[in-house]
């Protein structure tokens, strides 16, 4: 993680709303984060939780319903001008989840990946943009002879790496990587995550790495926000949340990653989160997101703000 606290985005009650009257679905509800310059920040929670659709909003595929998007100390969603968004999403990209529905069959490797080249004018002649394209190929792992081939002769780690080559192409601060392995053979998903950490280091990269799986979000992550129901509930970094969980949703989840020990997993003693039981508990009091201890944030109510303090301690 980069040695200044330089904040590069800013998230202040976010909100993602969807439908009307009985039938709003409230998929981000309120959430409020920082991301550093030159770190990776992972968001994790279950199917549903909200945290693709955080990515989402944030990068302006949806309108915020509420809150502030702040990159680079500018508000995203203020934007108003073309100019100005096009300027925008060059700093911004995604790489999406699914390798086989992302990219488009009928265009080439090389119309794939200079697209962003092509929309903001990076080349000033079709050899530089070649040129430009065969340098992301060799980036990714790829060669030049794969740019005039098609998407559908490609395994799924070889796509998703067109994914990352075309989310490079533009020379982008910020890259939000929305499950970019959950579709991958678990032998390619370690390559794609090792490909991203070198990507990192060498273009200076801050990361949004947003996913189901703990154990490769801990590989991967400096800090890591649990999103339950379109709120968040913790947020430390990657060494804390998995030394010292506060809140019972973590909890839930940590229990559930398997480990590769016979006798472990024969003994594990899987902690289910229930939401109503955790409402009794709290007597009414809506929980707010507090700071436990330096840079570990928790949503409780003040006793459970107390206990948890108490744990920390300990």
């Amino acid at each position: 993680m980069a040695q200044k606290q330089e904040v590069l985005l800013e998230i202040k009650n976010l909100k993602q709303h969807f439908g009307k009257g009985d039938g709003i679905v409230k998929a981000v509800d309120g959430i409020s984060f920082d991301i550093y310059r030159g770190e990776t920040l992972g968001l994790v929670g279950e199917s549903g939780c909200g945290k693709s659709t955080t990515g989402r909003t944030i990068i302006r595929l949806y309108n915020a319903t509420d809150g502030q998007v702040i990159f680079d100390g500018e508000d995203v969603h203020g934007k108003k001008s073309k100019a100005e968004l096009k300027k925008f999403n060059r700093k911004m990209q995604m790489i999406f989840q699914d390798p086989y529905a992302s990219l488009n069959p009928r265009m080439t490797v090389a119309d794939i990946i200079a697209e962003g080249i092509d929309i903001h004018g990076l080349a000033s002649s079709k050899s530089e943009r070649m040129k430009r394209v065969y340098e992301l190929l060799e980036t990714v792992g790829l060669n030049r002879e794969h740019a005039n081939r098609y998407p559908h002769e490609f395994s799924g780690g070889q796509r998703q790496r067109i994914g990352i080559a075309r989310a490079l192409a533009v020379d982008p601060e910020f890259i939000i990587a929305d499950e970019p392995i959950s579709a991958l053979d678990v032998s390619i998903q370690a390559q794609v995550v090792n490909l991203m950490q070198k990507l990192q280091e060498d273009k200076g990269l801050t990361y949004l790495f947003i996913a189901h799986d703990l154990s490769m979000v801990k590989y991967i992550s400096d800090r890591i926000g649990v999103m339950y129901f379109g709120k968040l509930v913790e947020l430390t970094t990657s060494e804390q949340l998995y030394k010292n969980p506060l809140h019972p949703y973590t909890k839930s989840l940590l229990s559930a990653i398997p480990l590769p020990d016979p006798d472990y997993e024969r003994n594990r003693i899987r902690e289910v989160y229930d939401l109503e039981e955790h409402k009794k508990l709290m007597n009414g009091e809506e929980p707010e997101f507090r700071e436990v201890s330096p840079g570990h944030w928790v949503s409780c109510t003040k006793a459970e703000f107390e206990e948890y303090k108490k744990q920390v301690k300990n």
